[in-house]
């Protein structure tokens, strides 16, 4: 299966070399907007062996002696950004999966956008998902495939919490990890500083429960170091952000019905994931350590591509490619 990866940063770069050890899959062409990326081979890149495969300026380039069998986009993590981006790569007939966040379940909040996406995916014939380990999976496709064994379901509750220690850098600049206290509120007001994709765990939990959210709320809040500390990547003195807690709250008839708590952080105590369903059998679901999320997005997002091939052509969320949940 060839493939047409479009984004070399980090995460680009290390699905380059998932996909070199994956058999049955190969990077055709290579597509990224850093000039000095243009030309360069793309497995030299990854830090590998010569690939062949030399990173063209734009997907016509790239695709102009061979039509690959899917897309794999990891540019960017708003639908405003990513629309004319997915537009542009439909309009070759190719299929796409993407790690941009909010296209995770984008319905609510850029139906418009959401809207024009679906509509050029059928007009194309192929399909278009957005995935990833968070949103994509953990805090919300998993919890939701969970309730398929309930009779009911009256709350949701996912928690998430990492040491950010063993994420990529950028991962780690993200949560705000190192910054002085005012940095951090600075970066939260301006939004630059936050995990996206809550809201859209929280709406997609939400459509596949049958509940109409009454709000949603996303709060934000810095994790402190009580004494320095030191990695490798950096020195956070006591005192500053070592990452963030953010709290997501979903209400259904202003009872909170959804309640996912993000929290990462350089030297946080305990990783797990755990999904608490309260319902009729109550299921509480716990991963001891916690999912590596750099290793699981690139995995996620090779591992979807069968879907992809397989789906009716649109828009797609995890929900709709993978086993069904309960349903009121």
């Amino acid at each position: 299966m060839n493939i047409l990866q479009i984004g070399l940063g980090p995460l680009g770069l290390k699905i380059a070399n998932f996909i070199a050890e994956r058999p049955g899959l190969t990077t055709s062409a290579a597509v990224d907007k850093n000039p000095n990326l243009f030309g360069k081979d793309l497995g030299e890149l990854a830090g590998g062996k010569p690939s062949g495969v030399a990173v063209a300026s734009s997907i016509s380039a790239a695709v102009v002696k061979n039509k690959p069998d899917v897309a794999v986009l990891t540019t960017v993590s708003d639908m405003a950004s990513i629309t004319p981006q997915i537009e542009e790569i439909l309009a070759h007939g190719i299929p796409i999966v993407s790690t941009c966040e909010e296209l995770s379940f984008p319905w609510e909040a850029a139906s418009e956008l959401a809207m024009r996406i679906d509509a050029a995916a059928k007009a194309a014939g192929v399909a278009v998902l957005g995935t990833g380990i968070n949103p994509g999976f953990l805090m919300d496709a998993l919890p939701t495939f969970l309730t398929a064994v309930c009779q009911d379901v009256k709350t949701v509750t996912v928690k998430r919490y990492q040491n950010a220690q063993f994420r990529r850098i950028p991962f780690q600049k993200k949560i705000g990890a190192g910054l002085a206290l005012e940095q951090f509120e600075h970066k939260k007001q301006d939004g630059s500083l936050r995990h996206v994709g809550l809201t859209q765990s929280m709406q997609l939990i939400a459509r596949r429960m049958g509940w109409k959210l009454d709000k949603t709320e996303d709060i934000i809040s810095p994790v402190v170091a009580k004494n320095e500390i030191v990695t490798d990547a950096m020195t956070i003195p006591a005192g500053y952000a070592t990452g963030v807690r953010q709290i997501g709250n979903g209400y259904v008839n202003g009872v909170v019905k959804i309640k996912l708590e993000f929290q990462a952080s350089i030297g946080e105590p305990e990783s797990y994931d755990e999904v608490i369903i309260d319902g009729t059998p109550r299921i509480q679901s716990k991963i001891a350590g916690g999912v590596n999320g750099d290793v699981a997005t690139c995995a996620i997002t090779l591992n979807a591509i069968p879907q992809v091939l397989r789906s009716t052509p649109g828009l797609k969320t995890m929900v709709d490619v993978a086993p069904v949940s309960f349903y009121s």
